[in-house]
């Protein structure tokens, strides 16, 4: 099991960036949270399987439709357990 903790720039506030998250995590089984920060980055935390985290960050360096992607952030952490489900949080 792995734990991704990822910050997301560019343009990827007002494009479903979110939305499209938190639908790609549920198809990967996995758990955790999206949000948006104020300074413009889309914050997300996600834990599950190893391949299925892989394949979420990888996932972020593109996003969805009509995001632009400058930048990701990964900090790699303990799985911890935490999340029942995946969840937008305001």
């Amino acid at each position: 099991m792995k734990r991704a903790h990822v910050l997301v720039s560019g343009i990827v506030q007002g494009v479903f960036f979110r939305y499209n998250t938190m639908r790609e995590a549920h198809a990967l089984h996995l758990k955790g949270w999206v949000k948006n920060v104020r300074d413009g980055r889309v914050e997300c935390v996600c834990e599950g399987n190893e391949d299925n985290v892989d394949k979420m960050v990888k996932w972020c360096k593109k996003g969805p439709q009509g995001a632009y992607v400058e930048n990701v952030d990964v900090t790699w952490e303990d799985y911890t357990g935490e999340f029942k489900t995946f969840q937008i949080l305001y």
